[in-house]
């Protein structure tokens, strides 16, 4: 849960299925402190809201039930017409909006239909609002590419580990920089295949479009276990352990760290 502050009203947001839902209910406050769930059902009785949600359920939504909307929008707009959050979501399979109860319960629905309804409400503070959460974006982004930038940064200082190591164990004396310069590849490359499942060369290939290397597309897990497996391959080096068993060695650690890291909440906020 996150909170923006929109004209001196806290707005909630969180995250469903990696989309940005934000609360309705902070924004009824807006209209009616009091009530604000009535504000809500209020701007669910309009037939451009029925319709305006069932449009967005189908381009979002394969398990959205039309005939059921079919209902819904033929009575709406009468007077005796009256629709719940609850009701919507139930009959229609939606997934454009969420209710919750308990702690921070309230409604929620996804950024599009949030900023439909705050328009609804008032159109200062529908502006207010995206201007709020374009700037939360913003700093999540700069956040985000900082911690990228961070561990590139280590995975560099880590790989100078790795070369200092195969400069001790496998380049012999005198050897010419240009075939130092082909075993520090091969080396990188077992880190690659361990963690990526192809060389640099191969990445390369398939992806002539692309600018830059292999690395420099990795995602935040990935360059974790990359200054990981950087450090335990100079271990292994020192060792004087064959290539093919570290490469081995390294493959069964990335994957273990990899399925780790997948779950951990501390990384999934970085994204």
């Amino acid at each position: 849960m996150k909170k923006i502050t929109v004209q001196n009203t806290l707005v909630t947001l969180t995250s469903i299925n990696d989309m940005d839902y934000i609360s309705l209910t902070d924004i009824a406050r807006v209209r009616n402190p009091d009530e604000p769930k009535d504000v809500v059902k209020n701007w669910l009785r309009n037939r451009s809201t029925i319709e305006y949600l069932g449009l967005w359920e189908k381009i979002n939504n394969p398990e959205f039930k039309g005939v059921e909307f079919d209902a819904f929008i033929s009575q709406a707009g009468s007077n005796s017409f009256t629709l719940s959050p609850s009701k919507w979501v139930e009959t229609t399979r939606a997934i454009g909006i969420k209710s919750t109860v308990g702690r921070n319960g309230g409604t929620y629905a996804h950024k599009d239909i949030a900023f439909e309804f705050a328009s609804w409400v008032s159109a200062e503070f529908k502006l207010f609002l995206i201007k709020e959460f374009q700037r939360l974006k913003e700093d999540e982004s700069a956040r985000l590419e900082l911690g990228w930038d961070l561990k590139r940064s280590l995975a560099r200082i880590n790989y100078r580990i790795h070369t200092d190591a195969i400069k001790e164990s496998i380049i012999p004396q005198s050897i010419t920089a240009q075939k130092a310069g082909l075993i520090y590849a091969a080396e990188a490359d077992v880190l690659n295949v361990a963690l990526f499942g192809r060389t640099a060369k191969e990445w390369r290939d398939n992806n002539k479009s692309l600018d830059g290397n292999i690395r420099d597309y990795a995602t935040v897990e990935q360059l974790v276990v990359l200054s990981n497996l950087e450090s335990l391959n100079a271990v292994l080096i020192r060792q004087a352990l064959p290539q093919s068993e570290r490469l081995a060695a390294l493959n069964a650690v990335a994957i273990t760290q990899l399925t780790s890291l997948a779950q951990n909440r501390s990384v999934k906020k970085l994204k």
